[in-house]
C-alpha cells in the first residue's frame, strides 16, 4: 500500500498547481515542490508525525507541517479544500496534459472560459487560443499530441506504483492459511513501463477463503466479479486487480499463462499443436489423449516444448522464442550485477539528503562505488556555482572509502543546451570523475536541431553518460524527437554511454531503444538519478527495463570493476576523433 508520504507528496503537488492556477506567488509554489520532493523522499513513514516532527525535515516549513499534520489527522486539508472551490475540476485536469502547465491553464480558463480538456480541444479546432501570448500554431499541436498522450494513459498505472500495490497484495494473501504460493503476473512481471491493471495469482487446494479474504482487503473500493476461479476488484483509485486461485499442481502452467505476453504465449501454443500437445493455465496435456504431462514448473513447461525457460520481461515476441530454440537467450543483467550507480544527486541541488546519507545509503546497499552527480549552473534554477561544486568535490574526496571502503566517484549532470554544448569549459570539466549530460529544455526543437544536439553532446570528450536520452515524462512529457539512431551511432562511435533512467516515469532510455542502440555496440549505464535515499532502490526498474532491452552484464558500464570503469572514461575514441 501507498505510504502517507506518497499522499502527502501527491496532495502538496496539487496545492502548488492551485496556487500557479490562482495567481499565487511563485516563491510560495515552489515551496510546496521541494515540501513535497522532501516528504517522498523521507525514509521513515511520516503517519502519525506531529507539527514538531515534521517540521524536522529539511524542506518543510511551519505553515506546510501544519497543512500535513491536519491531513494526518483528518484526511482534509481546509486551505486546499478553499482552493479546489475557487477552481473548476476541469480546469484542473488541463494541468495534467503534457506541455501544459498551470499558468497557461489558468490563461485559457480566465481569458475565454475553458473549463475542460473536451473544450480545449475545440477551441484549438476553432482556432480561438490564436489571439492569446504564447499559443501560437506550434504550442496549439504541441497541446493536441499532449491531449493524446494523456488519453492515451488513463487508467494505466507507473511501473513503481503497480509493484508496490502489487506487493502489498500478495504478502496480504500469502499470510492466509490455505495460500501455498502467490505471486503478481501479467504485464507487471513483465516490467510493461505502465500497467492497466494487476494480476495476481495463488496456487491453493481451498479457494473460497482466499477469494473471501481478497474481498475483504481494506483496498477495495468495489467488487466486480467473484467465483471460486476468478475475483475482480476495483481499488479507491479505479485499479482493477484480478485474482486468480489455481491447484498448486497447475501453478507453473498458470504462471506461464498469466505472465503472457499475449503474442508469446499465441508462439508458444503454436509450438504446443505442432507437437500434439494442448496449452492451458492448468498445463500441458496430450491432444488426443488428454492426459496431463507438465504443469508444476515454469521451467518443465518449456523444457518439454524444446526451450529453456525465459525470462517475463524478454516474453513481447521479439525473437525471444527462436534465441530459445538456437540457445542464444542472453544473460540477463540482475541487479546483483550492478557494482555502483553513476547518476545521483543530493541536498546541494534538488535532492532531499545531505551527502552523507547518500554515501551512507549507497553503502548499505553493498556498492562498490558511487557517483554523486549534482546540477550543473545552466539549470538556473539549482543556483550551482563553480565554488559550491568545488567545495562538494573537496568534501567528496575527504569521504572517499569512508562508508565500508566504497569508492566516492564525483561528477556533476550537465544540461545539454539547445546547439549541443554543456556547463563549464574543458578545464573544468576535466575535474569530474564521471559527466552525464541530459536535456532539460528546449523539447521542442525540430528533428534536426536535437540530433544535432545530442550528437555534438556525445562529441565532447568530458561528456561520458548521455542521461535520460528522451526527456520524456510518462503521461506529462512526450518525447524529444531526434533520428535516434543517428545518436546511437555516435555514441558508439564515441564511447558515450547511454543511459536507463530508473525513474518510473521516466524508464528512458526505453526498451525499444536498448534494442536498436546495441546493434551498433553501445554501452550503458543502468542509474537510479536518485534524488533521495528512498529513490537508490527505484534502480530495480531500470534493471527491469534493460532486461526488456535484452542487455547483458558485460553491456553495462556499472557491472564493471573500477579499474574498467575508469579506462571507460577516458573516452579514448572521442579524443582521437
Amino acid at each position: 500500500m501507498a505510504r502517507a508520504n506518497d499522499e502527502v507528496e501527491a496532495l502538496l503537488r496539487e496545492y502548488a498547481d492551485l496556487l500557479a492556477l490562482t495567481g499565487g506567488e511563485a516563491f510560495k509554489q515552489r515551496a510546496y515542490e521541494k515540501a513535497a520532493r522532501a516528504i517522498a523522499g523521507h525514509r521513515d513513514d511520516i503517519a502519525g508525525l506531529g507539527v514538531t516532527e515534521l517540521r524536522a525535515i529539511p524542506g518543510v516549513g511551519k505553515s506546510i507541517a501544519e497543512k500535513i499534520a491536519e491531513y494526518l489527522t483528518s484526511g482534509r486539508v481546509a486551505a486546499i479544500e478553499e482552493a479546489r472551490a475557487r477552481i473548476p475540476a476541469g480546469v484542473r485536469a488541463l494541468t495534467e496534459i503534457p506541455t501544459l502547465g498551470p499558468k497557461k491553464a489558468a490563461l485559457l480558463y480566465h481569458d475565454l472560459g475553458i473549463s475542460s480538456v473536451d473544450e480545449l480541444v475545440d477551441a484549438i479546432q476553432s482556432e480561438r487560443l490564436r489571439d492569446l501570448k504564447g499559443f501560437g500554431p506550434k504550442t496549439e499541436e504541441n497541446i493536441l499530441h499532449g491531449v493524446e498522450l494523456l488519453r492515451a494513459s488513463g487508467g494505466r498505472m507507473l511501473l513503481d506504483v503497480a509493484t508496490e500495490l502489487a506487493e502489498h497484495v500478495v504478502a496480504r494473501l500469502s499470510a492466509l492459511p490455505g495460500c501455498v504460493r502467490c505471486t503478481y503476473a501479467g504485464s507487471l512481471r513483465r516490467f510493461r513501463e505502465t500497467v492497466g491493471d494487476l494480476d495476481i495469482l495463488v496456487a491453493s487446494d481451498d479457494p473460497e477463503p482466499i477469494m473471501a479474504a481478497f474481498r475483504e482487503l481494506d483496498l477495495v473500493a468495489e467488487v466486480i466479479a467473484s467465483g471460486p476461479k476468478k475475483t475482480s476488484i476495483r481499488t479507491a483509485k479505479g485499479f482493477q486487480i484480478d485474482l486468480r486461485v489455481v491447484p498448486p499442481d497447475s501453478w507453473g502452467a498458470a504462471l506461464q499463462y498469466f505472465t503472457g505476453s499475449q503474442a508469446h504465449n499465441v508462439r508458444i501454443r503454436e509450438m504446443a499443436v505442432r507437437a500434439k500437445l494442448k496449452l492451458s493455465e492448468y498445463g500441458l496435456f496430450d491432444a488426443e489423449s488428454g492426459a496431463l504431462i507438465v504443469s508444476k514448473t515454469e521451467e518443465e513447461v518449456y523444457a518439454r516444448l524444446g526451450l529453456p525457460w525465459i525470462p517475463p520481461p524478454l516474453r513481447e515476441d521479439r525473437g525471444e522464442v527462436d534465441a530459445a530454440l538456437r540457445g542464444e537467450l542472453p544473460e540477463l543483467v540482475g541487479e546483483q550485477d550492478l557494482r555502483g550507480d553513476l547518476h545521483t544527486h543530493t541536498d546541494l541541488t534538488d535532492g532531499v539528503a545531505s551527502l552523507e546519507e547518500m554515501l551512507e545509503a549507497a553503502a548499505a546497499r553493498g556498492y562498490a562505488y558511487y557517483a554523486v552527480t549534482d546540477h550543473a549552473p545552466n539549470l538556473v534554477m539549482q543556483r550551482m556555482t563553480d565554488e559550491k561544486m568545488l567545495a562538494q568535490r573537496e568534501r567528496v574526496r575527504a569521504l572517499d572509502r569512508a562508508y565500508r571502503g566504497m569508492r566516492v566517484l564525483h561528477g556533476t549532470e550537465l544540461n545539454i543546451d539547445p546547439d549541443g554544448g554543456v556547463d563549464w569549459p574543458p578545464e573544468f570539466l576535466a575535474g569530474f570523475d564521471v559527466c552525464v549530460a541530459s536535456v532539460h529544455s528546449a523539447f521542442t526543437q525540430s528533428r534536426a536541431d536535437t540530433t544535432r544536439r545530442l550528437v555534438r553532446a556525445c562529441e565532447n570528450p568530458h561528456v561520458h553518460i548521455l542521461g535520460h536520452l528522451t526527456g520524456r515524462q510518462i503521461g506529462h512529457r512526450p518525447p524529444i524527437d531526434a533520428d535516434f539512431d543517428e545518436v546511437f551511432r555516435a555514441c558508439a562511435r564515441t564511447g558515450t554511454a547511454l543511459e536507463v533512467n530508473s525513474f518510473a516515469d521516466r524508464l528512458d532510455a526505453r526498451d525499444e531503444h536498448i534494442l536498436r542502440a546495441r546493434r551498433y555496440g553501445v554501452k550503458f549505464a543502468i542509474d537510479s538519478d536518485a534524488h533521495s535515499v528512498r529513490n537508490l532502490a527505484q534502480i530495480r526498474y531500470g534493471v527491469g527495463t534493460a532486461q526488456r532491452g535484452w542487455l547483458t552484464p558485460d553491456e553495462v558500464i556499472n557491472t564493471w570493476p573500477l579499474t574498467r570503469l575508469r579506462a571507460f572514461l577516458k573516452k579514448p575514441s572521442a579524443r582521437e576523433a
